[in-house]
């Protein structure tokens, strides 16, 4: 990966102006689950350490966090629950995949947006690319079946990461596939193979991947938090559910 100290001004210049390439892709919302779900059925979700709702049962239980999740939809009267862009969250800490010796490494500031909806719902391609890299990545904690798409758009270079997939999504998939924009890409998992969650979709941008391959850090901690921000923009840009 390449040197969190390394980052500079420079960096942070280049970036935002990549921040704006990203938001002039479209000027409509981008889908990346089965468009039969129209916008009007998704609703805002708050799961950072501000939302006490949050304390008021077990996070190291997947099935809790299912009931929780499907309770607010319902009562929402909703299909899709979504956000969490640089929120901070409690719930890592069930899983020593995150854990750290010291607080201000801990990491807990989610770097992608979750879109928390059924098992097995479809998955999109936002835009059309080629398989960088996958990989079921089964830490506890971790986001099991994963795939990054590799983006070339006016020349420039970027990648796109899906994370708490199903294991038929990466079954037979190869380096190199090329998917359309909006052609399918695979299917939520279970909590019993995405990493022990509700089921979910991880998506994250992320400008440079350095050495990584079907997998990219999805938290930061505190102290790496300028980097990443930088490295991993706002995946909204693309989407425009708000």
């Amino acid at each position: 990966m390449r040197k969190i100290e390394g980052f500079n001004v420079l960096h942070i210049v280049n970036m935002n102006a990549f921040s704006q390439f990203l938001n002039q892709i479209s000027g409509i919302p981008l889908p990346i689950i089965d468009p039969i779900i129209s916008l009007d059925a998704y609703v805002p979700i708050d799961i950072s350490e501000r939302n006490n709702a949050v304390l008021n049962f077990d996070v190291a239980d997947s099935s809790a966090w299912e009931k929780y999740i499907n309770s607010y939809l319902s009562t929402q009267k909703k299909i899709v629950a979504h956000g969490g862009y640089l929120e901070k969250r409690n719930l890592y800490d069930r899983s020593a995949y995150f854990k750290n010796v010291t607080a201000v490494n801990k990491r807990n500031i989610h770097l992608g947006i979750d879109l928390w909806c059924a098992a097995g719902t479809k998955v999109l391609a936002v835009l059309g690319g080629e398989v960088h890299s996958y990989k079921n990545n089964k830490n506890h904690g971790d986001y099991g079946p994963t795939i990054i798409l590799k983006h070339t758009v006016s020349e420039e270079v970027f990648y796109s990461l899906y994370g708490h997939l199903s294991e038929a999504s990466i079954a037979t998939i190869k380096v190199g596939d090329l998917f359309s924009q909006g052609s399918t890409l695979g299917f939520l998992g279970k909590a019993a193979v995405n990493g022990d969650y509700a089921p979910h979709l991880h998506f994250q941008l992320v400008r440079d991947l350095a050495e990584n391959s079907g997998d990219y850090p999805g938290v930061s901690a505190a102290c790496n938090l300028e980097f990443y921000k930088q490295n991993c923009p706002d995946p909204n840009l693309l989407l425009k559910i708000l």
